[in-house]
C-alpha cells in the first residue's frame, strides 16, 4: 500500500462556493434551499478530492462540517440504476445510534434530489423497519458496526456492492472498541472502493486503518487558529458535592440551553429529576435508556422543549446539537480524552461555549492532573454566574429558587409558546434579541476565567494541506445565509 501523499496545494485566498468546488447544482440547490450558502474550511479543502474519487483522509474535530464534507463527495458520485436490494452502494460506518441518525438525516437532504434512499442501521431497536428498508434497496446505508455484522449474519445485507466507504468519528470507534468490527466489514468490500476516513486525530490505529484500507490518500488537516481555540472558555469551580445542584441550576436559568455529564446513569436520573423540582425543564440521556427514550430526549432537547440534557458519556460520543451554551462536568471525566468530546458540545463551528467543571475537595488533584494534560490553566475559583453570562451575552438573572420557572409549551391561543427568534423557549430574563457579549464584558470574563480550549493531538508536520477553523463570528451576515454544517 503507497504511503500516505502530502499535498502542497494552499488554501485558496477567498471563500468558494459550493458551486465553484464542482459542487453538482441540484445538490446545491438542495443546500441552498437549507440557507447552507458557504461551506466550512474542511468541506473546501476536501470536497473537490471526494468528487474526483480520491480517498480522502481528513483530521478536524467535531463539529467542523465534516458531515456535508463526506456526504457531498458520496451523493454526487452516485449514478446509474438504485441499489439493488439488500446490496447498498455507500456504506457510512459511525460509532453511536445518535450519531448515525443524525448523519442519515443531514444526507438525505443531499439525497432527497437524486431520489436516493437513505436509512440509518443500529441496536437497540427493532429489526423489521430495517429488514424492510434493506429489502426496498438502500442507496446510502448509515450504520454502527454491531448492528451491521448482526444484519449480515442474519443474510439481510452484503457490502459486495458498496463503491463508497466513509468512516465517520474513526477515533471514537477506536476508544469504543470497535475497529476489529471495522477492519471484518472493510475486509467484505470491495478493494476499488472509495474510502472516506475523518477523524479527531490520525495517529495509533487509526493511522494502521489509513495505511491498510486506503490508497494514496489526499490528506487534509485542519488546523484550529487561535480565535477559535479561544471559542470555549474552561472553567474549574471549587465547591461541595450537596452544592453542585444549586450551582448547575443557576446555569441552566442564566445560560440556556446546556448539557449536564454525570459518570453514572443513576445520578442523571437523579439530577434530571431535582432539576425539574427546581423548576428547570430537564431531561436524562444514558445507555439504560430505550432507544426510543433516547431519541425523545435528544429531539426535546433540539427543539428547545428543554433547557438542560443531563447525560453520561453516552451522549459526548455522538451527539451533535448546535447552540449549546454551556458544558458541566458534574463529575469530572475519567480522562483528558473524555474531557475533550463532553466539552466539544459546545463551542461549536465558531461559536462560544463555555465549559464548568465542578472540583469537590476529594477530586482536587485528579483535576490539577487532567488541566496539565490538557495544557489548560491550573487552578480553580469560586463558582460565579456572572462569568459565565458574560462570555455567552446572556443577562444575569436571579436564583432559580427565586424565578418563576421557565414557561413550558402551550397549544393555546396562537399555539406559539414564550419562543425567542432562535425558536428556543425564552429564558427567565432574557430580552428579545439580545447579541451576544463582545468587546470588554467578553474579555474581561476571558481574563478572568483563564480562557483555552483542549484539543486532540498536535498538528503534524509537513507541507500537506491546511485549513483554519472558522474563528467566532465567521458566519456571514446577509440574507439568511448561514455557513455548511
Amino acid at each position: 500500500m503507497p504511503f500516505l501523499t502530502y499535498e502542497s496545494t494552499l488554501m485558496p485566498p477567498q471563500q468558494p462556493s459550493f458551486a465553484s468546488l464542482g459542487v453538482p447544482t441540484d445538490i446545491v440547490a438542495a443546500l441552498d434551499r437549507k440557507s447552507i450558502t458557504e461551506p466550512f474550511p474542511i468541506q473546501s479543502m476536501t470536497i473537490p478530492d471526494a468528487l474526483a474519487g480520491r480517498d480522502v483522509c481528513g483530521k478536524a474535530p467535531t463539529g467542523s462540517g465534516k458531515t456535508l464534507a463526506f456526504g457531498i463527495g458520496a451523493v454526487a458520485r452516485l449514478t446509474g440504476p438504485p441499489s439493488r436490494p439488500k446490496h447498498p452502494r455507500v456504506l457510512v460506518l459511525t460509532p453511536t445510534r445518535e450519531l448515525a441518525a443524525q448523519v442519515a438525516s443531514e444526507l438525505q437532504v443531499l439525497a432527497t434530489p437524486r431520489n436516493l434512499r437513505v436509512d440509518s442501521f443500529y441496536g437497540g431497536v427493532g429489526y423489521g423497519p430495517q429488514l424492510k428498508a434493506l429489502g426496498r434497496g438502500v442507496d446510502v446505508a448509515v450504520c454502527c458496526p454491531g448492528r451491521l455484522g448482526d444484519l449480515i449474519e442474519r443474510g439481510s445485507v452484503k457490502l459486495d456492492a458498496v463503491e463508497i466507504v466513509i468512516l465517520d468519528e474513526a477515533d471514537r470507534m477506536a476508544d469504543m472498541g470497535f475497529l476489529p468490527d471495522v477492519k471484518r466489514l472493510l475486509d467484505r468490500t470491495p478493494p476499488n472502493r472509495q474510502t472516506l476516513l475523518f477523524s479527531a486525530t490520525l495517529d495509533g490505529d487509526i493511522d494502521v486503518l489509513v495505511r491498510r484500507y486506503q490508497n494514496n490518500p489526499a490528506r487534509h488537516e485542519l488546523e484550529v487558529d487561535d480565535d477559535a481555540a479561544n471559542a470555549a472558555v474552561h472553567l474549574f469551580w471549587r465547591t461541595s458535592s450537596g452544592d453542585r445542584l444549586g450551582v448547575t441550576a443557576d446555569l441552566v436559568v442564566a445560560a440556556g440551553p446546556t448539557i449536564v455529564f454525570s459518570r453514572t446513569k443513576h445520578g442523571t436520573d437523579r439530577i434530571a429529576r431535582q432539576l425539574e423540582q427546581r423548576g428547570i425543564r430537564a431531561v436524562a440521556i444514558h445507555g439504560d435508556r430505550s432507544q426510543k427514550q433516547r431519541e425523545k430526549a435528544l429531539d426535546q432537547f433540539t427543539r428547545g422543549a428543554v433547557d438542560a440534557l443531563v447525560a453520561t458519556d453516552v451522549a459526548a460520543r455522538g451527539i451533535h446539537v448546535d447552540g449549546v451554551n454551556v458544558v458541566v462536568h458534574f463529575d469530572p471525566p475519567a480522562d483528558s480524552k473524555d474531557y475533550t468530546h463532553r466539552s466539544g458540545r459546545t463551542a461549536r463551528a465558531g461559536a462560544t461555549g463555555v465549559v464548568v467543571s465542578f472540583v469537590t475537595p476529594d477530586k482536587a488533584t485528579a483535576v490539577k492532573r487532567l488541566q496539565r494534560e490538557l495544557g489548560l490553566v491550573s487552578g480553580t475559583t469560586t463558582p460565579d454566574v456572572g462569568v459565565v453570562s458574560a462570555v455567552i451575552g446572556t443577562p444575569p438573572v436571579r436564583r432559580p429558587s427565586d424565578a418563576p420557572a421557565a414557561p413550558r409549551s402551550t397549544e393555546s391561543g396562537t399555539g406559539r409558546d414564550h419562543r425567542s427568534s432562535t425558536g428556543r423557549p425564552r429564558r427567565p430574563g432574557a430580552t428579545r434579541g439580545a447579541a451576544p457579549a463582545r468587546g470588554s464584558a467578553a474579555s474581561a470574563a476571558r481574563r478572568k476565567a483563564g480562557s483555552g480550549r483542549a484539543t486532540t493531538g498536535g498538528q503534524r508536520a509537513g507541507s500537506h494541506r491546511k485549513g483554519k477553523a472558522a474563528p467566532v463570528g465567521a458566519q456571514r451576515s446577509g440574507s439568511g445565509s448561514r455557513r455548511g454544517r
